[in-house]
């Protein structure tokens, strides 16, 4: 790891601080203490009778080692101004204080900084013998200088004690200096992103000791990483040390533990000679003397958690501020003391891994010119590893490429040794169980789903779920975010190289055989012996007699993994008299052979062992040959998906645990033990042709996927299935299904199950959050208590009537589709955070319903809400409801009713703890429709935001001042003929549509009392006049009339309207405007189009001195008011004709105006349009 050099270039001092000071005075006191304090924290510090070296001029020495100092510490004492000495050094400090490399810092002894600024007081006595000399004045401006500096006064800080005075001093130089000096060693590369991660995310409170662990592969740089966090904040402690290879000092001897509890004590008290007889007492001299002190420790390279106890205690070892930073290989040790930062060390990307290795085979950032394609290969078998990278680029370095070459093929058989040193102490740290482990997944698991590992190292003994977990936590392997099993390549390679050391050229002697070309040479020259504990074996194409026949020595196999993609079936005999010839051992646990040509398996095999088999892909009709009854006590898992079986009797497995038969198109029967199947939990039979199943016998089922098997009539399930979380079912033709008392189930799949007409459902199911019931024949559905339900999908249940949903099932509730059934023609319920919401495009999923049992929630990218000041106030809803007439209810053909059919959208901004959705669909699902409880539903919906209701309503919902979030109510293109008077008491809103009303014929009188409307929108032909309140619109920014053409005067305050900008009167009666509309200074569009009665405009128009649009379009007696506009910006006058006009010279004098308003902003102007 490391960083190019800085853009500019530092200088390099000889001391950090140069002290200047009157001997008499502080010599041998204050100053004495002052010294010795800066040089113990390691602050290099010139003081003249300690520097100056015999013989040499003094004057000389001591300008040439100020100018070789970074600071001045000047300690401002009362005889400091009577030394001539100590004033031409003041004078030579503040000609480098001047300089931007230098600064300077005065320490007020026993003096006030207005007595060396004025010498005056014992300042100014001293000075008085200097009066008639000629540098005098010089002298006096240097002062003034110093005492204006910002400083330290002893009788200001720590209550005059000088100890915590020079303690105090001593930390601010320190932090001082460690800000200009710090920088990271250019040759670490990437290092300073890796330092502010780890010190980012482990801030902690000043009464806060620090723990911070480090773990990761051996050789990632971890050490490294700890180091430089050391160098960069120690100098913020009072105590520091770093403790290098605990691990291996504590383990040398019986005293390593001791010894290293003595170097932390000599460290952080910088005291030496510290005796003790044990580490116990070591602890408690530790605990004793370090609790005053805020220190930071390293402990490097840990492996046993005693080792903490012995070196970091408990955090009240240390005073609060501390910080302890730990680096292992076990991230066990870490949880295990509690430390709760704990961070993954980065290998190198691509970029760093480059920058590194070539200053180390080249000497620069950037490889040699021709070596750029070899570097590419030895950092990808470095795969990131600084350690290996640094080893390979010293070790090339200066070589030729010939020479890289013939380095580069030695690694692909013979490992770098170093770096599998380093790595190979994880593996001898591990339990013996563990190593064996860990060599399997090196060899033949890397790679895999965590769940098949999982599975193998169980078929062969293994408590495998902790060993993962051990090899995790020691850095060996990885689990990615997909549960793949990972490993780096260089732990790969070691734990491969375990296994081949000692017999390197003979691989049949090796316990495990994973390369290709030799296990084909093994099986073809009968090499197998009983070494040969594991095999992996992946080809395109491989004699399967060859491989019988090569198998036949093994006698203690364990585990065989073969996938053989082609067999000829033309050029073999896979007959059972050939099988006959072949065996598997006794021995073997996991057996998985992909394409696998027998029918049977080898009549010999006893399968004793066999604790996992399958055999998928096959021709596979029996277990063995005739129906031969063998028990397989230890099978647990058994895998013959899309194998030609016809019939299993589970009472041959008696332990089974996984039962996968997917695709078995023959499939017709699974016969259940009288006994049961007490242990089975996962079951897998989609696309076989079984028509009945019982599994009354199987209560710790967990899963059962049945999908697509077209002929599936009964199912007979537990009365209780405590363990029951998934079931699938799509495509059955069951009619019935009654799933017992299931309280873990969390997904249930009916999809397409087009005959179900009773689904029987206890009334707790408290985890189901996925139910998909579309396209089936259920009249009612009961869901019972199903708190955590989030999709539902009835869509196409076209007989559903009742439907009963508790409100505690409503709470995390994100998809609802009902749409298809009788009430509702579409229905989709969202609850979206951050998206963007179209109505047209609000679906659910799949056309069909949910597309997977892992869909949980909605497509987020077809809904959101928009931002608003009311989402303040917490989440808001919206609901958009169109309704269209029906002749008749199927279900109630005599109902007198009215019969309605409703498109509804409704969504929410986040869940909301409300009824809402309950009320949504709680009149019933049937078309016929009470409009009091319509109105009652719509009106008790909680925190409303916008409602839009459109279509065949005759009459709005009565109670609307109870929708008291409403922000926005849209009723247009509705056949309402009044307003409810409660309409105006909707304190909130701020958006009232009312387009095409065609029957609307008044608005309520106390329109007035919407206090926050923002937008009036009307299209109406019965209206004749506005309510009069309308004027108390304060907030009115839009009023839109359009077509209202019965529409006869605007009132004479409309000029109260102060905020309105736009306002249309589209196809009005009026005969004359309001000179109060004139008063509106902020209006800024005006349209007066086809108001054919409107006889003149308003005199004072041109008062309107921000309108910017006007458009007269059909407007025929055009005067001069408009030329006052001087603003306008468009003018549409579409229309006018020589008859029409009513004074050609008023119009004259209009346009001439205006004309000359456009000439003088023609920058500004941008449409006019004139027509006669």
């Amino acid at each position: 790891m490391a960083s190019s050099s800085t853009s500019f270039i530092q200088k390099s001092f000889k001391y950090d601080v140069f002290l200047s000071f009157r001997g008499e005075d502080t010599r041998t006191n204050f100053v004495d203490h002052l010294y010795h304090a800066l040089q113990q924290k390691g602050i290099h510090t010139y003081k003249d009778d300690e520097r100056i070296k015999k013989g040499k001029k003094i004057c000389d020495e001591l300008i040439q080692s100020i100018k070789d100092s970074k600071l001045y510490i000047i300690v401002f004492s009362k005889n400091y101004a009577s030394s001539s000495w100590c004033l031409d050094e003041l004078v030579k400090i503040m000609e480098c204080q001047n300089v931007a490399e230098h600064t300077a810092y005065p320490v007020f002894y026993d003096v006030e900084p207005s007595e060396v600024r004025k010498q005056s007081g014992a300042v100014g006595k001293a000075f008085a013998k200097h009066e008639n000399e000629e540098v005098a004045d010089k002298w006096r401006v240097v002062l003034k200088e110093a005492a204006d500096l910002a400083g330290w006064e002893l009788k200001n800080t720590a209550d005059r004690h000088e100890s915590k005075f020079i303690q105090k001093l001593v930390e601010e130089v320190s932090l001082e200096l460690r800000a200009i000096n710090f920088k990271i060693d250019e040759k670490l590369i990437g290092m300073e992103t890796r330092i502010n991660d780890v010190l980012s995310s482990s801030r902690t409170g000043f009464d806060d000791v620090c723990m911070i662990g480090i773990k990761g592969i051996g050789g990632g740089g971890k050490t490294t990483l700890a180091r430089a966090i050391f160098d960069q904040v120690s100098f913020q402690f009072e105590g520091i040390s770093f403790v290098e290879n605990v691990r291996e000092v504590s383990k040398s001897s019986l005293t390593g533990l001791k010894s290293l509890q003595n170097q932390i004590l000599s460290d952080v008290l910088n005291e030496r000679g510290i005796t003790f007889s044990t580490v116990h007492d070591g602890k408690i001299i530790m605990k004793k003397r370090m609790c005053n002190k805020k220190v930071l420790l390293v402990l490097d390279d840990v492996d046993h958690i005693e080792q903490l106890e012995a070196l970091a205690g408990e955090t009240n070892w240390f005073k609060p501020g501390s910080k302890i930073i730990i680096t292992t290989r076990d991230e066990q040790v870490l949880l295990a003391y509690q430390v709760t930062s704990i961070h993954n060390i980065q290998l190198l990307y691509d970029e760093e891994a480059i920058r590194l290795f070539s200053r180390y085979a080249f000497g620069g950032v950037i490889p040699n010119l021709g070596f750029e394609n070899l570097s590419q290969q030895v950092l990808h078998y470095a795969a990131g590893l600084p350690l290996t990278i640094k080893v390979l680029g010293s070790f090339l370095c200066g070589k030729n490429a010939i020479e890289w070459i013939d380095a580069l093929e030695r690694l692909k058989t013979i490992p770098l040794k170093e770096t599998l040193n380093i790595l190979e102490i994880s593996y001898n740290s591990l339990e013996e169980d563990y190593k064996e482990i860990f060599l399997h997944v090196a060899c033949i698991l890397k790679g895999s789903l965590k769940g098949f590992a999982i599975k193998v190292l169980e078929s062969c003994g293994f408590h495998a779920r902790n060993g993962l977990r051990v090899l995790e936590q020691k850095s060996l392997i990885t689990v990615d975010k997909n549960e793949y099993v990972g490993m780096h390549d260089h732990i790969k390679e070691m734990g491969r190289n375990i296994v081949r050391r000692f017999y390197p050229d003979e691989p049949y002697k090796h316990s495990r055989l994973w390369i290709h070309d030799e296990i084909k040479d093994i099986l073809a020259n009968d090499l197998g012996t009983e070494a040969t504990r594991y095999i992996r074996f992946y080809t395109w194409k491989f004699s399967p007699e060859i491989m019988m026949n090569g198998l036949r020595k093994m006698k203690e196999l364990r585990v065989l993994d073969v996938s053989v993609g082609y067999v000829d079936a033309s050029k073999s005999d896979y007959s059972c008299q050939v099988l006959k010839l072949y065996k598997f051992s006794n021995t073997l646990r996991y057996l998985r052979w992909k394409n696998y040509p027998f029918k049977y398996l080898p009549e010999t095999f006893q399968a004793t062992n066999l604790v996992s088999l399958e055999m998928t892909h096959t021709k596979f009709v029996q277990l063995w040959e005739g129906g031969e009854r063998k028990v397989l006590n230890k099978l647990r898992f058994l895998d013959l998906n899309h194998s030609m079986l016809r019939t299993l009797d589970l009472g041959l497995t008696p332990n089974i645990e996984t039962l996968n038969l997917e695709g078995c198109c023959d499939l017709v029967e699974v016969e259940m033990p009288i006994a049961g199947c007490l242990k089975l939990i996962i079951v897998h039979l989609s696309r076989s042709m079984i028509v009945t199943l019982d599994i009354r016998l199987a209560p710790n089922i967990e899963l059962l996927d049945l999908r697509n098997c077209f002929g599936l009539v009964e199912l007979q399930m537990p009365r209780k299935s405590p363990n029951l979380r998934s079931i699938k079912l799509k495509n059955s033709k069951l009619r019935t299904l009654d799933i017992g008392l299931s309280p873990n189930l969390e997904y249930l799949d009916l999809r397409r199950c087009y005959d179900l007409e009773e689904l029987h459902m206890e009334n707790v199911c408290q985890k189901l959050t996925s139910l998909d019931i579309s396209c089936s024949k259920l009249r009612n559905l009961d869901l019972g208590l199903t708190p955590n339900l989030e999709n539902l999908n009835l869509k196409n249940c076209y007989n559903l009537v009742e439907f009963h949903l508790a409100d505690e099932c409503l709470k995390k509730l994100v998809c609802l589709d009902l749409s298809g059934c009788l009430r509702f023609r579409s229905f989709m319920f969202h609850i979206v955070d951050d998206a963007s919401y179209s109505e047209g495009d609000a679906s659910c999923g799949e056309d069909d319903g949910f597309c997977s049992e892992e869909y949980a929630s909605c497509n987020e990218s077809e809904v959101s809400c928009s931002e608003d000041e009311s989402l303040e106030v917490g989440p808001l809803a919206e609901l958009h409801l169109i309704v269209n007439s029906l002749h008749l209810c199927p279900f109630h053909p005599v109902n007198k009713l009215p019969k309605f059919q409703f498109t509804c959208y409704y969504k929410e901004d986040a869940p909301l703890s409300t009824t809402n959705l309950e009320k949504l669909v709680s009149v019933g699902l049937c078309a016929c429709t009470n409009l009091d409880t319509f109105s009652r539903s719509i009106c008790g919906l909680q925190r409303l935001r916008k409602l839009k209701l459109e279509g065949n309503i005759l009459e709005a919902p009565k109670n609307l001042d109870q929708l008291e979030c409403l922000e926005e109510l849209d009723l247009s293109y509705t056949k309402i003929k009044h307003l409810p008077d409660s309409i105006c008491m909707l304190k909130k809103l701020k958006s009232l549509k009312l387009k095409s009303c065609w029957l609307l014929e008044k608005l309520p009188q106390d329109l007035g009392l919407l206090e926050s409307l923002e937008e009036l929108t009307l299209t109406c032909r019965k209206i004749k006049d506005l309510p009069d309140s309308i004027c108390m619109l304060k907030h009115l920014e839009s009023l839109e009339l359009y077509d209202c053409s019965c529409l006869e005067k605007l009132h004479k305050d409309f000029g109260q309207l102060e905020s309105l900008r736009k306002l249309t009167l589209s196809s009005a009666m009026i005969k004359e405007l309001p000179d109060s509309i004139c008063m509106l200074n902020k209006l800024e569009y005006l349209e007066l189009r086809y108001c054919s009665s409107l006889q003149k405009l308003p005199e004072n128009l041109g008062q309107l001195e921000r309108l910017e649009d006007l458009n007269l379009i059909g407007f025929k007696n055009l005067s001069q008011e408009v030329g006052g506009l001087q603003y306008l910006e468009r003018l549409d006058i579409e229309g006018l004709n020589n008859a029409a006009i009513h004074n050609k010279s008023l119009l004259y004098c209009a346009l001439e105006m205006l004309l000359r308003s456009f000439e003088a902003r023609k920058s500004e102007f941008t449409h006019i349009f004139f027509s006669s």
